[in-house]
């Protein structure tokens, strides 16, 4: 029987991986002859795009990207394809290159076939000027053929436009396109347009912002403008494979980091789409036609197109100040489960109803002999402590590899040139992952099995059960405090809340049903969330601030094994 159910936590755990890694998750790339969104039409364009360097400080090539961009909105049917060029412009103020260049953006208007003169406009934008060359860590100087960046949302905004305009007659809110110039040099072309310009932006109900740092993974929804609970729910009813953590906005605000949506969205309600793997292939010459990836770009579509449509037929949109309406929320996506929304009143709620929870169940447990109150507290006190030792040595490890490959080592900030930093992220997790479990089954081992050796098998399942569950309440009273003091003073607590609400959950259901099956369906969404938002932070922080990946690695396994633990060692009813 034990065998059985191991056999089924291996399956479990395979299978958590696949999906939360997009095997099954994520849509598959469309040939050129499909009749929806194609990722290989993107890539079509891609080609035309980044066939050279194409930045500010190659005005050959930047004006060849600019002229093929103009010729295809104008062979799409825009209704205008408007030039807004702006002289003279300098940057960056604080690299050791500088330019001077002539900015240039370009905006194309798609009206609806309605007959009126007076709509909203849904607004699309990306930029095509690619990374100017820069001395890089180690003195070389390089480029980037901006494959990815931003050829990715170039792409993706004219296949999107081409499938949307295939449905025109139905729009009732008109399309607009901005390919902006110098995003590269601190957004120039985008601020200068806000600051010149601004009258383009008064029609814009809506913007859709795409980026890409990095050619693979996950096209993620990494930003939003503020009061987002309109736009926020357009996203969360229409887009197809959904995934994004309102956690990334705050975290994007600590970053010295920006995207032209940087300048509009304290103005204009939007969505800004990026991906985030991998940093080594980001603003140097590995961004090329070489590195992109198919099923990355039809990630993109699967999530835009349907918002796209939405907002050009829904008849709610024609009032500009619709997505301005309502509260910010607090979401997060778990593979399989899909796309969680709750505004920030509701998240609050659904906290208080899970802390409530826990502590019903940690005093029965403990009126009930199964924990005992100062044991727990002891272990998550020594929890804690261990868990600073972790954030340590992932600390230590980054410095190391910093050390190793001549990488100036920048605590918390953005490293690029590790070129093993990924494999170390993963080895040194699984080596932690090992180094938690193996001690924990030798001391239950021996603190319990053989004091219940001469003991009924059931009996045994009983002290084991008592092992698991002091272990379990210990971590969760931690992730219990951890999540209450983020969410008081940082509004976001979904590092912490999320595997302590799935735990609390699963222990609820176990212990009303006595059934197993919660706990194995416990341990699954435990492991779809950890592969999935690990994946996404290790991603998004790089090995810069591996250390908070590592430990929260750490908590997630402390939280995963007692349930484990249970479902291989205890029966029904116990």
């Amino acid at each position: 029987m034990k065998r059985i159910r191991l056999l089924v936590l291996l399956i479990v755990l395979l299978l958590s991986g696949l999906l939360a890694f997009g095997v099954w998750t994520r849509p598959q790339a469309q040939r050129i002859d499909a009749v929806g969104f194609s990722a290989e039409r993107v890539v079509s364009d891609i080609k035309n795009i980044a066939h050279s360097f194409h930045s500010v400080a190659h005005p050959a090539e930047h004006a060849d990207v600019r002229d093929y961009l103009v010729g295809r909105l104008e062979s799409l049917g825009a209704d205008t394809v408007k030039l807004f060029e702006y002289k003279g412009l300098e940057g960056p103020e604080n690299k050791p290159v500088k330019y001077k260049f002539d900015a240039v953006n370009i905006l194309a208007e798609f009206a609806p076939h309605g007959g009126t003169d007076s709509y909203t406009n849904l607004l699309l934008v990306a930029h095509y000027d690619s990374r100017y060359p820069l001395p890089a860590y180690n003195g070389d100087t390089v480029s980037s053929y901006g494959a990815a960046d931003d050829g990715y949302g170039l792409g993706v905004i004219l296949e999107t436009v081409s499938q949307a305009l295939k449905y025109r007659e139905r729009w009732k809110q008109g399309l607009k396109v901005l390919f902006t110039d110098a995003e590269e040099v601190r957004m120039a072309g985008m601020k200068t347009m806000w600051e010149h310009d601004r009258n383009e932006f008064n029609d814009v109900g809506l913007a859709i912002n795409i980026e890409a740092r990095g050619p693979w993974g996950p096209a993620l929804l990494f930003e939003t403008s503020g009061n987002n609970e309109r736009v926020m729910q357009l996203y969360a009813d229409n887009a197809k494979s959904p995934f994004t953590y309102s956690l990334t906005t705050v975290v994007y605000n600590f970053m010295p980091n920006y995207t032209d949506f940087t300048v509009i969205k304290d103005d204009v309600p939007g969505l800004n789409f990026s991906t985030i793997a991998d940093i080594n292939h980001y603003h140097n010459e590995l961004d090329n036609i070489d590195n992109i990836d198919t099923k990355t770009i039809q990630h993109y579509g699967a999530q835009i197109m349907p918002v796209v449509k939405e907002y050009l037929c829904g008849e709610e949109y024609a009032d500009k100040d619709y997505l301005r309406a309502g509260e910010s929320t607090t979401s997060f996506t778990i593979p399989l489960l899909g796309l969680f929304n709750f505004s920030k009143t509701a998240y609050m709620w659904f906290n208080i109803a899970i802390f409530v929870i826990f502590l019903g169940l940690f005093t029965i447990e403990t009126l009930r002999g199964r924990v005992e109150l100062r044991r727990v507290l002891r272990s998550a006190t020594f929890i804690l402590l261990v868990a600073l030792v972790v954030f340590a040595i992932g600390f230590l490890a980054t410095y190391l590899c910093c050390l190793v490959t001549g990488v100036p080592f920048m605590p918390f900030g953005t490293i690029q040139g590790v070129s093993f930093d990924n494999i170390a992220m993963l080895v040194l997790t699984a080596a932690m992952v090992v180094a938690v479990s193996v001690p924990y089954v030798i001391e239950r081992r021996k603190k319990f099995v053989k004091v219940a050796s001469s003991l009924r098998t059931n009996a045994k399942s009983h002290v084991a059960g008592i092992y698991a569950a002091t272990r379990l309440y210990a971590v969760l009273l931690l992730l219990f405090v951890l999540s209450a003091v983020l969410l008081i003073f940082l509004g976001e607590n979904i590092m912490f809340f999320i595997p302590f609400a799935v735990a609390v959950m699963t222990m609820l259901l176990y212990r009303i049903s006595h059934l197993e099956l919660w706990l194995v369906l416990g341990a699954g969404v435990l492991l779809l969330h950890a592969f999935s938002f690990l994946y996404a932070l290790a991603m998004a922080l790089t090995i810069g601030a591996y250390a908070v990946v590592l430990m929260l690695a750490f908590l997630d396994t402390l939280v995963l094994l007692p349930i484990v633990d249970l479902y291989l060692t205890t029966k029904d009813g116990n």
